[in-house]
């Protein structure tokens, strides 16, 4: 028996939306995870200047997304006080699987800002991270970039294939505001749970 490949898959999720679920189930295919977890972030502190829904409705998106789906819904960050930080709860993670296998999954431009993220060096020692290539960008150019602030992390990144789709959490919430159709884009239970919440209005 191997050791546990666990996938980590953090973010502010709001909303949570497709391209995030096709994410996690690419990283879960290619990389043959035993699990995958949705951590969302309970205080993202890189976000501090835009208005954030509460982390309660933002966990209840997340649930009813991952319904029915292999992925695991995780209240690490949700539930400690403070800013989220990813170190924390890789850390926490590490304490509470010992000898797994950890995959940090993030986008593209994740990866871009990871050197002004808390303690980057320590995210890169604790796990690996997979990274969704784009097709339009070279993933080795990122790297290189990437690199010249963090030099461990050359060693450390696994690319993703990972088919380009164009949903942001942005664009979903300006879609809403406009009163414009957001089906397709998020999962129909997620869809229902903003216009019954009046989210994003």
């Amino acid at each position: 028996m191997g050791r546990l490949r666990v996938g980590v898959l953090g973010g502010t999720f709001d909303p949570v939306h497709w391209g995030h679920l096709l994410l996690a189930e690419q990283a879960r295919d290619q990389l043959r995870l035993d699990r995958v977890l949705f951590v969302p972030a309970g205080l993202p502190w890189r976000k501090q200047d835009r208005v954030i829904s509460p982390v309660g409705q933002r966990v209840e998106m997340v649930r009813l997304a991952l319904e029915g789906s292999p992925f695991e819904l995780s209240l690490l960050e949700a539930e400690r006080p403070g800013p989220s930080y990813t170190v924390d709860t890789l850390e926490q993670l590490r304490a509470m699987l010992p000898g797994a296998e950890l995959y940090f999954i993030m986008g593209h431009d994740a990866l871009l800002d990871l050197p002004n993220w808390h303690r980057p060096a320590d995210i890169v020692a604790l796990a690996c991270l997979a990274v969704a290539r784009r097709p339009d960008r070279s993933g080795e150019e990122a790297l290189a970039e990437v690199s010249r602030r963090l030099p461990s992390a050359r060693e450390r990144v696994v690319w993703l294939e990972m088919p380009l789709l164009g949903i942001s959490g942005s664009d979903i919430r300006r879609r809403v505001r406009e009163g414009r159709s957001i089906r397709y884009l998020v999962p129909a239970a997620v869809e229902d749970y903003i216009y019954r919440h009046g989210l994003y209005r």
